[in-house]
């Protein structure tokens, strides 16, 4: 007996942001599988279960959601954000990659959701709106050394980038690291944006040059765009400044 898991995003923070999409999964749902602050979000009914995990168990979430659903359930995994970037899809994949052959024949799905840049954006004004890549500043899962290499490659680019992990516990110096790469390759005016707690009653957003960015601003609920050489500010009286990048390229 084969059952269906549906990795499913949440979005950023209120239920606003949460799709139709995303909600239809939750209510066929029977079991869900989290990080319980993911889990909490949820009203559930009676009949639902929860199974919470800690913030590092994504593998052995995901096992276990594999687990129950090849055996008949309904599973439903819940992300922050969008499931696919920095997140659970990820994990679940990785997990049916390595696991036994009937782990793939389940009704498996991934539910998109509002991620973090796209939430900090909006506030800000339009910074994607040219090219751009999200880097993961954690060195849980890859080197400190490639990261390095992708901030420059991206800076020398031209792209603007979104930093999703960047500051913890664990890793409080690697933001400030990061800021000092990139001031060897960026222009000290570049605007940097701090969006804390995007989509939330406590959502914070600043701006500050590149020439100013400090680790200390950010905490692990802030995700972090920095713009291009071409990225701009519209200064508005009274308002906070709009930051966009401009949809064409400028020589010069």
């Amino acid at each position: 007996m084969t059952g269906a898991l549906s990795v499913v995003g949440l979005g950023p923070g209120e239920p606003r942001f949460l799709t139709p999409e995303a909600s239809e999964a939750i209510a066929q749902a029977e079991d869900f599988f989290g990080y319980l602050p993911y889990l909490d979000r949820l009203a559930l009914r009676d009949d639902q279960r929860r199974h919470a995990s800690d913030n590092r168990e994504e593998l052995s979430r995901a096992e276990a959601a594999l687990t129950l659903a090849a055996a008949g359930g309904k599973v439903c995994v819940v992300s922050g954000g969008d499931p696919g970037v920095f997140a659970m899809a990820a994990a679940v994949c990785e997990a049916m990659d390595r696991g036994p052959e009937d782990w793939r024949a389940i009704d498996f799905r991934v539910v998109p959701g509002v991620t973090a840049m796209l939430a900090v954006a909006a506030s800000a004004g339009a910074p994607l709106g040219h090219d751009f890549c999200a880097i993961s500043l954690s060195d849980n899962l890859k080197p400190w050394s490639v990261i390095e290499r992708r901030l420059i490659a991206a800076a020398e680019a031209g792209f603007v980038m979104a930093f999703y992990n960047p500051v913890s516990k664990a890793r409080p110096h690697q933001l400030d690291t990061a800021f000092d790469v990139l001031r060897a390759h960026l222009p000290a005016k570049v605007p940097v944006i701090f969006g804390r707690a995007a989509g939330r009653p406590d959502e914070a957003i600043r701006v500050v040059p590149l020439a100013e960015a400090r680790g200390a601003m950010a905490d692990m609920a802030t995700c972090i765009i920095v713009g291009s050489v071409q990225t701009r500010l519209i200064e508005r009286p009274g308002k906070p400044a709009l930051v966009y990048s401009p949809r064409f390229w400028e020589e010069g």
